[in-house]
């Protein structure tokens, strides 16, 4: 992912200038009239970029620009949206170092580890689309697909299938990882919402709303299945061990 604020990067051969920063909420996403190459042997184009400057004070008056360059406020909603995603992302990644470290002793979770991982490169692709003015994303731009929700939902009725029917709702815990996706889970929902609301004020793809929202119910099972693998017992909600409910 790119890093801190509106950064210029170098000519790389046959390539244009590209610029690109953190001028927004979460500080990572392409901004300032980003370009990069087309791969003619790939689905999207890859990067070509490389920082050598990390802040330029353009976003100091509070503004920021999209990848097609448009100049706008930093606390709008579309800004809103992909710094979400983006907060989003970090998250995965936390959970992903957890994933990894289980793997040690716990052969299963490198498979959701590498699931993770992918994750990150989805809500990058997202990422890149929310940036951009309808009308100026490209064919090639990197972006959220049917494929990838189709995805999502294959590895959820895969995982489910091995998962004992729920005869309440859960509780964030049991392990450290599980209490990390639904960290995940509930940040992909609040992603949800604000792609939902600024798909009032523009167009959005429908594949970014579907995907976020089989994302958020991927998270959840996730978190059970890790449960499941560790041998851990999973902490259920009963409203009767409230204070109101032993009084």
């Amino acid at each position: 992912m790119i890093a801190p604020e509106e950064a210029k990067v170098s000519r790389f051969p046959g390539s244009r200038i590209a610029k690109i920063g953190r001028d927004a909420p979460h500080h990572r996403f392409p901004a300032a009239g980003l370009m990069m190459e087309l791969m003619a042997d790939t689905k999207y184009h890859d990067p070509k970029l490389r920082l050598n400057r990390i802040y330029t004070k353009a976003g100091d008056k509070g503004d920021t620009s999209l990848v097609n360059g448009r100049r706008v406020p930093k606390d709008d909603l579309k800004i809103e949206a992909y710094g979400t995603v983006d907060e989003l992302n970090a998250f995965v990644g936390v959970a992903c170092v957890s994933a990894q470290e289980l793997a040690a002793t716990s052969e299963p979770l490198a498979k959701l580890a590498s699931t993770l991982v992918r994750v990150q490169h989805e809500l990058f692709n997202l990422g890149s689309v929310l940036a951009t003015d309808p009308g100026s994303v490209h064919s090639k731009q990197p972006q959220v697909t049917e494929a990838d929700v189709h995805q999502l939902e294959k590895e959820l009725d895969e995982m489910t299938a091995e998962l004992a029917v729920l005869p309440s709702f859960v509780l964030p815990g049991g392990c450290r990882l599980n209490s990390e996706l639904h960290v995940c889970r509930t940040v992909c929902r609040r992603a949800e919402r604000i792609v939902i609301a600024l798909s009032r004020k523009e167009d959005v793809p429908s594949e970014a709303i579907r995907y976020l929202n089989r994302l958020s119910d991927a998270f959840f099972v996730w978190s059970r299945w890790v449960c499941l693998k560790l041998g851990v017992a999973e902490t259920l909600w009963q409203p009767n061990k409230a204070a109101s409910g032993t009084t």
